[in-house]
């Protein structure tokens, strides 16, 4: 079956809505019919801005990297990039169509 994965690129102390910006993104795609998401810590990383961020001792809390993905139906897709254009929260994102089914 042809779907779109979609990932969203995020720190763990970015909020919205009183939320953690990750948990609020899984809430709105679930309530959208997305059927699942997943949420991954970065060892490491750096963004647009070129700030290395990794987790060492002395790493201030809530600045290491998130990603949020899901793989979903290009309508699907296309409706939660529309809430998060509406909420104008402006998170990086990438879409790749992919071929998904079960084995």
């Amino acid at each position: 079956m042809q779907s779109t994965y979609l990932r969203f690129y995020l720190t763990e102390k970015q909020h919205h809505q009183g939320k953690l910006l990750y948990e609020w993104l899984l809430e709105k795609a679930r309530a959208q019919g997305v059927r699942g998401g997943s949420v991954f810590r970065a060892v490491a990383g750096f963004g647009r801005h070129g700030h290395l961020h990794e987790e060492t001792f002395f790493e201030l809390g809530g600045e290491l990297p998130i990603q949020v993905e899901f793989v979903l139906d290009a309508t699907q897709a296309e409706n939660l990039l529309a809430v998060l254009r509406g909420e104008k929260i402006g998170l990086p994102f990438v879409r790749y169509e992919v071929e998904s089914g079960l084995t």
